[in-house]
């Protein structure tokens, strides 16, 4: 039978997007994917006589005022709210929104139930209910969010369905740095309704960094006065900023006043947002230092630097009481602000070279006893988290706060990949998951050269989508420390609005998903299908997004029992179609348009691009397959890969592609502090002649090429007879990008399974700047003759 093709597969991923769509229906396009969805015949028709039924409950009539008032601008008349009639079942026409012990609904959770009759929606707290108006509303078309008084006697037909639904993850987040550009408050209180449009229950207010303190501080008005102010060097690359000259004024900046902040707390607090403040410490905190020299090690004055620099090595002095005192003091007045559990102290990327040469730092460590500076850190977070404790709040830190012994209740914040959160889960702390690869969205999610200048790194929807939080390493009672994941918005290259709106969505969306729904619902495809009525939304709201990648995505696929080897073309865009060449030319808008996955049958240079009325929308895809006996085989790993580069996963290293100098170009599989060991089955015994590993060296990137990789062979599985060791030919210090082919020669040796292991170089070397770090192997294929 034929297979379905690539774009039914995208336009009917899944039953009930299918079912609806044949009575006639709008598909179910709900994001985040609920947890249960059953549809049923018949539809409720919204209109003007329609009748919003509410309790007295506070929370239940702010939740359906919300709905009132939307529903008021998409041209209905605002609807009529009743109170709930002792028999429901005598509401016809009508909406209910309810408290119910019934049923034992999740904490957030909800169930709507939608009949030709009635919408009955119940939760056992108020964020549920309020999610499930939200996943009412996205039952309505995308247009609700015009604003058309004229449309007075618009009705809408909602299918009928029942809908149960709660969160996966508890906490789920979005962050947003205000200190490298200011945002003004109506755009925060636009981003908080995004948030909570997608059931994200987190802002995360980076309110203060090196380039400007944004939160009114009354015991220390230089903080405003000052240190949220610089010289306005906007027209030059972030990067290449001068800093402020003497005399120079300082007038670009702003802040928020406490009355500022309250209004947005409560704001966020009726649409169930939490808002968690971050104050940096120990270090990015030189908007500080220019108003309060006296904080420093040195003393010295300083400015409010206008864009980046580096090495930062500006910090708190860790042996001044004086400091201490100012961040309580600080700190008191933000808990009283900020109703939040959580606080956030930062803790990252602090340069400790001003401790080293500080006498005050230096008689800390020994009064206290410390081993060394990392130890101080730990000293300085740890008693700042005891202070944060005796006001009954918890604190957040970037996973530097790992280094030197983390403090006893902290919460780590896990950003420079998985690991930290591995570690912090490990030792029994809660973790949020952040890591730079999937949750940063400052990096560009299309091609370079198409895209607003961005930080570097890509990043598109695709692999935002793909993102699991619980890492593979944790045991079952470690995984429970996984509180959800965050995306990130920092801002260097973000200086207006509309920019920080195009490089947040749609890839808050995506994560929306990620932290709400099942792991096992997720689909992209399917996914990409419902954002569609999404996007328009974003239209009539006047929000400014991304269109994504238009890049083509080749993969290979396998069938072990067939030993066919598949190419299967994909990309972000449903309904664009895709054409391609396999004779190495450029593919244009008259070469072979792809429907379904097709044969390999020996090497081929496979390019293929999108082509919207004939043109080219991005740039061509290119990759090289490698025909060989290894292609396709079983492959069992004794290993682990690192899930920040994981490649094609277990078929990664025996794809028959071939990775580029780039290292994130996904087909290289990294290793962080480990070897390679794989072990490649045949099936039966063939002649080997040659095997090459191919590896890629990235010293910048702590990517080195192992110190030997040794080829064994085997007819058993279990007898291994060690063939080479090929050594490592090329310095560590080589400084240019390369791929190392790591090749061994065989007599022709009849063997069913072969054994690759490479040699982590192990910690990157003392004359690194990550020396004493874990340092990464990356390979991409083990090419067998």
């Amino acid at each position: 039978m034929k297979k379905r093709s690539l774009l039914l597969v995208i336009l009917f991923g899944v039953l009930y997007c299918s079912q609806a769509q044949a009575q006639g229906l709008p598909a179910i396009n709900i994001i985040p994917k609920p947890v249960s969805v059953k549809l049923k015949p018949g539809t409720f028709k919204l209109n003007g006589n329609t009748v919003l039924y509410v309790s007295n409950e506070a929370k239940e009539t702010a939740t359906a005022g919300f709905f009132a008032s939307l529903i008021g601008n998409a041209g209905l008349k605002r609807l009529r709210l009743q109170d709930i009639p002792k028999d429901m079942k005598s509401v016809s026409n009508g909406i209910i929104f309810r408290f119910t012990l019934k049923g034992n609904i999740p904490p957030e959770g909800y169930v709507l139930n939608i009949t030709p009759e009635r919408i009955i929606l119940e939760a056992s707290e108020g964020a549920g209910l309020f999610y499930g108006m939200q996943s009412l509303i996205q039952l309505l078309p995308p247009e609700i969010y015009s604003v058309n008084k004229d449309r007075v006697n618009s009705q809408y037909s909602i299918p009928c369905m029942e809908i149960r639904d709660h969160p996966r993850f508890h906490y789920r987040g979005m962050h947003l740095d205000v200190s490298r550009h200011f945002f003004p408050k109506e755009f925060i209180k636009q981003y908080i309704d995004l948030i909570a449009m997608y059931k994200m229950n987190v802002f995360h207010w980076h309110l203060t960094d090196d380039n400007g303190w944004r939160i009114e501080i009354k015991k220390y008005p230089k903080l405003t006065g000052i240190g949220a102010w610089r010289v306005d060097h906007e027209n030059d690359p972030w990067n290449k900023r001068e800093p402020q000259k003497p005399g120079e004024p300082a007038t670009y900046g702003g802040f928020y006043t406490q009355e500022d902040i309250r209004e947005i707390v409560k704001y966020a607090g009726q649409r169930y947002v939490t808002i968690i403040p971050e104050i940096e410490m120990p270090a990015h905190c030189v908007e500080v230092l220019a108003a309060y020299p006296n904080l420093s090690c040195k003393g010295n004055q300083v400015t409010v630097p206008p864009g980046s620099y580096w090495p930062n090595t500006d910090i708190y002095c860790a042996g001044n009481d004086s400091v201490f005192i100012f961040l309580q003091d600080v700190l008191s007045e933000v808990i009283d602000l900020f109703p939040s559990e959580y606080i956030h102290i930062g803790g990252d990327e602090a340069d400790k070279t001003s401790w080293t040469a500080c006498p005050r730092c230096q008689a800390r460590i020994k009064a206290e006893g410390l081993k060394d500076e990392n130890e101080l850190q730990s000293y300085f977070v740890k008693r700042i988290e005891k202070f944060i404790l005796s006001k009954n709040r918890r604190m957040i830190g970037w996973d530097e706060i790992l280094d030197g012994g983390i403090a006893p209740e902290a919460t780590v914040m896990s950003w420079r990949g998985v690991e930290g959160g591995i570690a912090a889960a490990r030792q029994g702390h809660d973790a949020i998951m952040t890591p730079e690869d999937y949750c940063y969205f400052d990096h560009y999610q299309a091609l370079s050269s198409t895209e607003p200048k961005a930080i570097g790194g890509f990043l598109p929807l695709k692999k935002v989508y793909s993102y699991e939080p619980v890492p593979e390493e944790l045991k079952a009672d470690e995984r429970k420390h996984i509180l959800g994941a965050q995306g990130n918005l920092w801002t260097e290259f973000i200086p207006t609005v509309k920019q920080a709106e195009y490089m947040a969505l749609p890839r808050m969306i995506a994560l929306s998903e990620v932290d709400w729904s099942p792991k096992g619902k997720r689909d992209f495809l399917e996914f990409r299908t419902r954002l569609t009525p999404h996007l328009r939304k974003l239209d009539f709201m006047k929000v400014n997004y991304s269109p994504g990648s238009f890049k083509v995505d080749i993969n290979t696929r396998f069938d072990q029992k067939t030993g066919k080897a598949e190419v299967i073309l994909s990309s972000e865009q449903p309904g664009i179609p895709i054409y391609y060449t396999l004779n190495g030319n450029d593919p244009d808008s008259k070469s072979t348009q792809y429907t379904d996955p097709f044969d390999i049958k020996g090497n081929m240079v496979i390019k293929a691009g999108l082509f919207v009325d004939g043109n080219l929308k991005e740039k061509i895809s290119e990759r090289n397959f490698l025909f060989h006996l290894a292609v396709g085989k079983k492959i069992k790993y004794m290993s682990t890969w690192s899930e920040r580069y994981p490649a094609g996963g277990e078929t990664a290293l025996i794809d028959g592609l071939r990775g580029s100098k780039d290292h994130h170009d996904g087909l290289w599989q990294g290793y962080l502090a480990n070897d390679i060991d794989v072990i490649i089955d045949f099936g039966k015994e063939i002649p080997v002649t040659s095997v090459m590993a191919t590896l890629l060296q990235n010293q910048k990137a702590w990517i080195f090429l192992p110190k030997y990789v040794e080829f064994s062979l085997s007819s058993n599985g279990k007898k291994w007879h060690s063939v080479n060791q090929v050594l490592n030919p090329v310095s560590p210090k080589e400084e240019q990008v390369f791929i190392q082919p790591f090749t061994q020669p065989f007599p022709s040796t009849p063997a069913r399974y072969l054994r690759v292991t490479a040699k982590n170089y192990g910690v990157c070397p003392a004359w690194h700047e990550g020396a004493g770090q874990a340092s990464w192997i990356f390979a991409d294929e083990i090419v067998v003759y």
